[in-house]
């Protein structure tokens, strides 16, 4: 074990090393073992914010589970496997239509997985997981076409690339951790057309590490987001990896972003999140689960400052309420316009109207909502 540690050290000061003699902005070097104090901010003081309320109607309903964002639609679904596809307007949030195609047949699905919206072909991607399918249908909810997940994978995590391709991550090398990683590719470009893979994605590394504790028969798997959308670029992470990758999308080139330290036991996992110009918010997720308890995976933030070089750990707070609320950085980067989202409960901004803990336009906005409505999104844009 010490051996390892000490060659993960010495790559980690060769690529650090690399970087300057090419006269380039050292990696920025996360280190998940130090303690950290605590930074504060204000969401307002570094991206734009926007509220749509989600419409409300008798038949149009939902948990708010919102699963793609773009110039015209807003998509989402509920937390169940209801089947319910629910797409309101990207301006006002007026409901526009519920799809369900749930089912065995032909033009169904069994699960919803991802749901990938594509205004510029009129399309919406229903990623199915548990058959290893994906249905696709026009915006008015028609059933166009359909393909398997290429070859042996089982494709997660995927985003509208290109007008041709998506972007996805493969986790069929979970069931291969510990194994030599050979010549395959686990990001992936594959076809809107019929799901062919058009190129891998090579990030280096040799041993195959997955998101899981094992203990006997016994498995528990963490989700650890291996995509970030990141302006027209891509952020790319794998377990197996200290180095999170940018992938540049016009150049087809993979370069270094940022690089954690080695860790110690258990081993300490890093992703990233909301991505602003000054702030990188990321999440770590020790590997640990205790299987008597049922629990594990502890999680904790932290936030690189650019300007400063400094890593933190970090409250975000919502200026619009008069008492402190946090603001989830972690959960849902977006796209190039929308650097995160935050689904809000319609009756827990009542509540808070009522008790006079608003203020500004989330205010003028909460006193004409009902404790019954669909949620209302925060979207956090890039200023």
């Amino acid at each position: 074990m010490k051996g390892v540690k000490l060659l993960a050290a010495l790559s980690l000061m060769m690529l650090i090393n690399a970087c300057k003699e090419k006269g380039e902005v050292p990696l920025p070097t996360i280190d998940v073992n130090a303690k950290t104090p605590v930074k504060e901010l204000v969401l307002q003081d570094f991206l734009d914010v926007e509220y749509v309320p989600l419409g409300t109607t008798d038949a149009f309903v939902t948990q708010g589970m919102v699963m793609a964002i773009d110039d015209k639609y807003i998509v989402a679904k509920n937390y169940g496997n209801d089947g319910d596809i629910f797409i309101f307007d990207r301006k006002t949030g007026k409901a526009l239509r519920k799809i369900n195609r749930l089912g065995q047949g032909s033009g169904e699905y069994t699960s919803i997985g991802n749901i990938i919206l594509d205004e510029a072909n009129g399309e919406m991607f229903v990623n199915d997981v548990v058959a290893k399918k994906v249905l696709v249908y026009d915006l008015l909810g028609n059933f166009k076409r359909s393909f398997h997940h290429p070859g042996d994978t089982e494709l997660s995590y995927m985003f509208n690339y290109d007008k041709d391709n998506l972007i996805c991550y493969d986790t069929s090398q979970y069931f291969k951790a510990g194994e030599q990683r050979g010549k395959r590719s686990y990001h992936l470009i594959i076809s809107k057309k019929d799901g062919h893979i058009v190129r891998g994605i090579f990030l280096p590394f040799d041993i195959i590490k997955a998101p899981l504790v094992r203990k006997g028969d016994e498995i528990s798997v963490t989700s650890l987001p291996p995509i970030t959308p990141y302006h027209d670029n891509w952020l790319l992470v794998d377990a197996s990896s200290d180095t999170v990758y940018e992938y540049m999308s016009k150049e087809n080139r993979l370069k270094p972003f940022l690089v954690k330290t080695p860790s110690k036991d258990p081993e300490i996992l890093l992703t990233m999140g909301t991505l602003t110009k000054r702030y990188y918010f990321m999440r770590t997720i020790y590997k640990f689960y205790d299987f008597t308890r049922r629990r594990g995976f502890p999680i904790a933030q932290l936030l690189y400052d650019k300007q400063k070089n400094a890593t933190f750990d970090f409250r975000v707070i919502n200026g619009d309420y008069v008492k402190k609320q946090s603001v989830d950085m972690l959960s849902n980067p977006m796209n190039a316009e929308i650097a995160a989202f935050q689904v809000l409960p319609a009756d827990k901004l009542v509540e808070a109207y009522k008790k006079g803990e608003l203020k500004g336009k989330l205010k003028a906005l909460a006193a004409g909502l009902s404790e019954d409505a669909n949620p209302v999104l925060l979207l956090m844009k890039y200023k």
